[in-house]
């Protein structure tokens, strides 16, 4: 394995070793660990503007979320296609993919950036149409500019899974790693020196997603990588490769997209709870994130590993990675949890949060600490190496139909009709892991995911 690329060797007992391992999995894992951090400290330092304006973000943000996650789908997609035509050694065919990926990413982002830009206000008006007139006022401003940057975490989301797929994880860091210095600096600037409140940070968080898709399109340009990206004019749909890409993708973006859907539906019910509810839950989520961000590092990278062994014709070696990284992902998750837990009390002090959103937090987040290391693996690792083997669309059928049982139904009628408030919406989240990991666990152990073909 050379510096940036990693390369299968098919003469071991095993394709990767594990000091290949980590140097794969360790940046992902540090990257996503550390755009979580960063919205940390955005939420910080929007918090300092007052409830009001921490209650907008995290409303505008679950509809940005929504889109995010669809573009990672369609990421994932084409890291799937890209992953088991490097296995197969077919490296032009691989290209052509990443080109297509790069063309259908940039296309679906700018007419959904038309879309939302068209229908913002009723959008907003029409999800989270209760809350007070300052919040409304204040997502109204935050949407509009992170809703521009739509393509810019499009293109980030390809270029990093072009990288990805060839094994290369240290350069999308690195990028990242920059952009979110960009991003908290001018956060500090924007919000603390000119004054500019929630627009300031929409601003700032515009600025870098566009940085880091233009940096990491102009990296792709260099002709000595395995998969060098050039000359974007002469660009030209190929029907094979999209639907490919797309045949992947899509079943990934409904799981993520409905994922996002239930979590608008829960947030439309904890909008109802009053400022202090919507704040707990918003620094919840945040926490939440950072403490599962490891895991699903480990599980993005287990879909490039999976990806080649198979397209090596290996599916022994996709079966024993799985297990390996399931395991450590556990790990993960654990010192993850511990990790977040201990410093959420000075967070919270740090913030300016309301004594009552912060001791609600707290109680919040110990939950999740006690039960996400048991459920978590199970539910997430496992389905992302069964993604890898084309097996997308029992993922999805799955995901969606725990989700919008437990994580949904169950979390609104505890909320609504319980008086669990916000943590009712935790319990619907730990009963929807806990049902898709016994599901997804049978399956890997049957080995039908290991029945589809690819490319």
């Amino acid at each position: 394995m050379n510096r940036t690329t990693l390369k299968a060797d098919l003469s071991g007992e095993h394709i990767f070793t594990d000091k290949q391992l980590l140097l794969l999995l360790l940046p992902i894992v540090a990257e996503q660990l550390l755009n979580s951090f960063m919205g940390m400290a955005d939420s910080m330092m929007v918090s300092n503007i007052g409830a009001e304006a921490l209650s907008a973000v995290s409303l505008v943000d679950s509809i940005n979320n929504l889109v995010v996650q669809a573009f990672s789908a369609l990421a994932t997609g084409g890291v799937i296609i890209c992953s088991n035509y490097i296995g197969q050694k077919n490296y032009k065919n691989a290209k052509i993919a990443a080109r297509q990926l790069i063309m259908v990413a940039a296309a679906i982002s700018l007419g959904l950036m038309l879309l939302c830009l068209v229908f913002r206000m009723p959008l907003l008006h029409l999800i989270f149409g209760d809350v007070e007139e300052g919040v409304m006022t204040a997502a109204g401003i935050y949407f509009f500019y992170t809703l521009l940057s739509y393509p810019g975490v499009a293109l980030t989301g390809a270029g990093a899974a072009i990288y990805r797929a060839q094994g290369n994880t240290r350069t999308p860091m690195w990028v990242a790693i920059i952009s979110n210095v960009v991003n908290v600096g001018g956060n500090a600037l924007l919000i603390w020196g000119f004054h500019l409140g929630v627009m300031g940070a929409a601003i700032a968080t515009m600025f870098s997603r566009f940085f880091n898709a233009a940096v990491l399109l102009i990296l792709l340009h260099n002709k000595d990588q395995m998969l060098s990206i050039r000359d974007y004019a002469s660009f030209r749909p190929d029907r094979q490769k999209i639907h490919s890409i797309l045949s992947m993708g899509i079943p990934n973006g409904i799981e993520n997209s409905m994922f996002q859907f239930g979590k608008l539906a829960i947030q439309s019910t904890v909008s109802t709870l009053g400022t202090a509810a919507i704040a707990a839950q918003a620094m919840t989520n945040i926490f939440e994130n950072v403490n599962g961000i490891g895991g699903v590092g480990v599980g993005i990278g287990l879909m490039t590993i999976v990806g080649q062994c198979l397209g090596a014709g290996r599916k022994d070696e996709a079966i024993y990675y799985t297990k390996k990284l399931f395991r450590w992902g556990q790990v993960v998750i654990l010192l993850s949890c511990l990790g977040a837990y201990a410093i959420a009390r000075p967070v919270a002090f740090l913030a300016g949060m309301d004594p009552d959103s912060g001791r609600l937090f707290v109680y919040m987040l110990g939950w999740i600490t006690i039960v996400k290391p048991i459920l978590w693996a199970p539910s997430f690792i496992t389905a992302y190496g069964m993604r890898a083997a084309g097996d997308v669309r029992f993922s999805m059928i799955v995901s969606t139909c725990t989700m919008w049982l437990c994580r949904v139904t169950l979390s609104i009628f505890l909320c609504r009709f319980m008086g669990f408030g916000p943590m009712g919406v935790w319990i619907g989240m730990f009963s929807d892991w806990g049902i898709r990991g016994i599901i997804f666990s049978i399956r890997f152990v049957r080995r039908k995911w290991l029945e589809h073909k690819v490319v």
